[in-house]
């Protein structure tokens, strides 16, 4: 593994909390790729943890005291600017508090949602100077640029997303997070993708060996301009594709008219317009995760992208370009 942080080029402090999963996938995106980060400690609460192992073995320094850990380490802590927290919803609204009286920028990779949501084929630019912002979920990232590019080209009432992942791939984090998931999720289709109102699904796949992560999206839009969207559509996905490279279709969008007959939906009312359905897979990069992780790595990779530009406005502060 390259480790960027010897290169000679000025870098901005951060720190990982949540020596898991995605704590440590996310530890060793940033060791390989980053050119605005140096990952100064990972923080756990298992002194045997895996990811802290890894981290000692890459020259990271760790902590297994938690958030308290690192705040009492004050020479430490004066090396950090950025935090990550990829722990659970209900530690990252404590984490939220302690963190904002040291005045640390927070990108939260939990469901907690105290900061604007971010989605960087979305709205990367818009939230880079806010103390807290929030990554949404892992079908969130994947969805919500589909249902973004049909609302910027016609009204969407609608928007539903299934997130089936394997159930190896959701650990003890994703399970305890299941209802903020779902709730999140609903919301980010709404104020990041554009919907009028938006509903979320989850499904942990038992399958063994384990599937990679798949996603169904359904979005009614107004008119029938089936060209255009799938135009967008398209654009779209080949966005994601820049910073997660396992981001694909799995078949052309598909279009369905109600335009003559509204669909009566359960619990909306009558929808009329054109239906779009879009079907996706996320193939990990198998950084520290296994492949079928698509779920974990498209929330490392967004988490990490998103890094990158917080990290540039923190040195543009200073008179660097990066």
């Amino acid at each position: 593994m390259s480790d960027t942080r010897s290169e000679a080029r000025p870098k901005v402090g951060c720190a990982i909390i949540g020596s898991g999963n995605i704590g440590t996938d996310l530890m060793i995106k940033i060791l390989r790729y980053s050119t605005a980060l140096d990952v100064k400690m990972l923080i756990g609460i298992d002194p045997n943890s895996d990811g802290l192992a890894r981290a000692h073995s890459l020259g990271v320094e760790t902590t297994s005291a938690g958030v308290d850990g690192l705040l009492a380490d004050h020479s430490k802590l004066a090396e950090i600017e950025i935090i990550f927290d990829a722990t659970s919803a209900s530690a990252h609204r404590r984490h939220a508090a302690l963190l904002q009286e040291q005045g640390k920028q927070v990108i939260d990779l939990t469901p907690a949602a105290i900061g604007p949501y971010v989605v960087p084929s979305v709205n990367l630019h818009e939230h880079q100077s806010a103390a807290n912002v929030n990554m949404i979920t892992c079908g969130g990232q994947a969805t919500i640029p589909i249902v973004y590019a049909v609302s910027r080209i016609a009204r969407v009432q609608y928007a539903e997303m299934v997130s089936s992942i394997s159930s190896k791939s959701a650990g003890q984090g994703t399970r305890q997070n299941i209802d903020e998931f779902t709730q999140t999720t609903a919301r980010g289709l709404e104020t990041v993708g554009g919907a009028e109102i938006g509903k979320a699904i989850i499904i942990l796949n038992p399958a063994d060996p384990p599937l990679i992560m798949r996603n169904t999206v359904y979005a009614f839009f107004e008119g029938d301009d089936e060209s255009a969207v799938k135009k967008s559509i398209n654009s779209i996905v080949a966005d994601v594709q820049r910073y997660v490279p396992g981001y694909r279709l799995k078949a052309e969008p598909l279009f369905e008219s109600f335009l003559q007959k509204p669909l009566t939906h359960p619990d909306f009312g009558p929808l009329q317009g054109t239906k779009v359905t879009v079907l996706l897979e996320v193939e990990g990069a198998a950084h520290y995760l296994p492949k079928y992780a698509g779920n974990l790595d498209i929330m490392t990779a967004a988490a990490r992208r998103v890094g990158e530009l917080c990290a540039e406005t923190h040195l543009a502060k200073r008179g660097i370009h990066v």
